[in-house]
Order: structure tokens, then sequence, then C-alpha cells
């Protein structure tokens, strides 16, 4: 993974390395990438159950789907992955209309073991398919009602470490064990993560990035307080979910030693379908936006565009025989150029080596190990929410 910055950084680096070192003592997703897997890997192998459906919400589902639909266009999966992460009765019904119920294996995500809309549709699928041990998977923390429940109906237990937040819980049981059941490798997963762990913390060229970038941001918070992550693939879009949710639930906080409320917006766009429609706002829009281009180098597909000539159409014939993949970086590179002529729209750009487990993984840990960085520079608690605890005791509140 290579990464380019256009803008101008006060790169102050001279105490954030050791407040992370610290911090990584007590936070857990620091050392996923060196945990022990061999549970996971064994139990899906396991598994002959050809659908495998998540019920979870937010960080007990994003990043799983990210992973997901980032392989699923250069990879064939035997088994089929739902997830069931909203309580929209039409998205429900529309779900369990595709599912083999007797074929599915379901896995209950919820790290306090209580959440409502996972609890919810955890009750539905009760009323379709009665509780057993061949069927049912709790993910949640030790000690949780979730874990209770397994334990007394001998359910299949894998837990969330309770320093891990469910924003940062993809390379944990949370994301790994639905992944491994359809069959990604796991395991090069994690070793795209530790390349870039071992690179930020050797003070290598990750760390260089993510500090360099993490102090722009920190410095220009008042300005640029929107982030646009251009990621030009379909095969991001989900990626560009978990992002949103990462880097909004981080970030948009009150900080520690002030009365003041920050924050850095997250918007997710997907390029070359936004060209045609958010790009106008950050061209000629207010200057208040920094841009995040995401690329893949090497599509492994030769897909081109056919030597056809269409009447009335000649003019186009420059891109006959081209690449497609070829195409579609050029565009990027196109709006990137027209985006740097500008000198006042700070950009960056993220190439990926190729789609595949190792490149999302390096993907995942750069991003989290961003979010604390920026954390760290603008005063925050990145791993707390106290902003939708107060909309959770209302809702609760309605049904008492």
């Amino acid at each position: 993974m290579k990464n380019q910055k256009f803008f101008d950084s006060l790169c102050s680096k001279e105490s954030i390395l050791q407040t992370i070192i610290d911090e990584s003592k007590d936070i857990g997703y620091y050392s996923l990438p060196e945990q022990e897997i061999n549970h996971i890997q064994s139990f899906a192998d396991k598994n002959s159950k050809k659908n495998i459906v998540v019920i979870g919400i937010g960080g007990s589902s994003l990043g799983a789907a990210a992973v997901y639909d980032f392989l699923r266009y250069k990879k064939s999966f035997d088994k089929e992955l739902f997830f069931c992460e909203s309580t929209d009765p039409v998205l429900l019904n529309s779900t369990f209309s595709k599912i083999d119920l007797n074929d599915s294996l379901f896995i209950i995500v919820s790290k306090s073991g209580s959440t409502i809309e996972t609890i919810s549709i955890f009750k539905y699928i009760l009323s379709l398919v009665p509780l057993n041990k061949e069927q049912f998977i709790i993910v949640s923390d030790d000690g949780s009602s979730l874990h209770q429940l397994a334990m007394k109906n001998s359910l299949p237990f894998f837990e969330i470490p309770s320093n891990v937040g469910g924003r940062f819980s993809v390379l944990s049981s949370v994301g790994l064990l639905p992944l491994a059941l359809i069959g990604v490798d796991i395991k090069a997963l994690l070793n795209g993560a530790k390349a870039i762990k071992e690179s930020f913390f050797s003070q290598g060229q990750a760390y260089e990035d993510i500090v360099c970038k993490a102090s722009f941001y920190a410095s220009n918070i008042a300005k640029y307080n929107i982030n646009c992550l251009f990621s030009y693939s379909e095969a991001f879009r989900s990626f560009n979910d978990w992002y949103i949710q990462l880097w909004g639930e981080s970030l948009g906080k009150r900080q520690l030693h002030s009365y003041l409320n920050v924050g850095l917006t997250p918007i997710g766009l997907i390029g070359p379908t936004d060209q045609h429609s958010f790009l106008q706002l950050i061209v000629e829009g207010k200057r208040d936006k920094s841009v995040t281009f995401i690329k893949v180098k090497d599509f492994d597909t030769h897909m081109k565009i056919p030597d056809i000539t269409i009447e009335f159409l000649e003019k186009l014939d420059f891109i006959n025989g081209v690449d497609f993949s070829d195409l579609i970086n050029k565009q990027a590179d196109s709006i990137i150029e027209s985006l740097r002529n500008k000198h006042d729209i700070p950009l960056d750009i993220i190439e990926v080596d190729k789609i595949d487990e190792f490149a999302i993984g390096e993907l995942f840990y750069y991003f989290e190990l961003l979010t604390s960085v920026v954390a760290k520079m603008i005063d925050v608690n990145a791993y707390d929410q106290p902003g939708v605890e107060e909309g959770k005791k209302i809702l609760r509140g309605f049904f008492n």
C-alpha cells in the first residue's frame, strides 16, 4: 500500500509515538494482528451450512461486510453471506425470503449482549427456527446476557475482547468468524494489518504517512472539517460505510480538556460514479473539505473497450482498445490533477496493490491507527460514544 500526500503538514512527531505505545497497552485493537486464530479457523472448517447469516448492527457487521464486498468481485465463495443489520421490515422480508432456514448458520453479534436491534431480529428468527447449537453462534462480551444464553444452551460462543470497541472489532472474532466461514483467508487479512502495524511502530513509512496526515487534520480542523473518501472501485462501497462509522463515532466529541465540541465529518464517495454528482461541490463549493483517494493498482483483469465505432460518436474512438482498469484509474488521475490545480483543496492518494485479503487488512489497520492518532491530536477519546447513549435510553422509554 502506498500513500501520497499533496498538502502541507506540521508533522508534529515528538510525543505521539510514545502516546500511542502507552495507549496500546489498554486498547485491544492494537494487538489483534498477532492473535491466535486456530480456534476460529477450526470451527469454520467443520461447518457445512450453506448460508451464513450475521445478525448485528454498526461495528458488529460493517467490517465483515466491507471485506466481503471487497473480495466478492474477485473470489468465488461456496457459501452465501447475509447481513441482518436493520430493523427495516422491507429489508428483513427481502433477506429472509432468499434464505433456506434449514441450511443456515445464524451468528448473533452484540458486544453488550443487549442491543435492541440485534435482539429484535434474533427474536424473529427464533419464531422461525428453534434455538439449537447446530445453527446458532453467539459473539459477545464475556459475561453478557448473550454469553449466559450461550452457556445455558451449549451454543458455540466467541468472545469479543472487553477492550476492543465495536467499530474497531473487524479483526476480532466479530469479523473473522463469518469471513472464515465463507472461505476468506483470515490469516492473510491479519498479515496485512500486521504489516501496517510494524511499519508504524518501527517509525517506518506508515508512521510518517499517518502522523503527517493526522497533524494536518488536527491543525486545520476548523477550516477543513470534512473528509471525503473517494474510492475508485465498487469493491470499496462497504469499506466506505465502515470508514464513516469509524471516523464519525470516534472523532465527533467534546474535547477532554475543554468544553469545545469538535469533529471531522466523513463522507464516502465512489468513483467514477460520484464524479457526476458530489464532485461539483468539492470543486466549486465551500473550501471546507479534504479529499482522500483510494485506487487499485492492479485489478487483475484485462477487459477492454471493444474496437467499435458508433455512428455519430466517432470522436470517442480514442478509448477503443483501452483496458477498463486503465480507464477507471485514468478517471481518478484526471480528478486528482484537477484538484491539485486548485491549490486550496487538500488531498492525498492511497494506492492498494490489488484486491485481496492482505490489501484490505492493511487498509483497516491504517485507518484505525489514523483515527487513534487524530483523536490524540484533537484531544478526544476515540473509544467511547456518549452522544448515542441518550437516544438508546429514549428508545427504551418508548416501550416502557
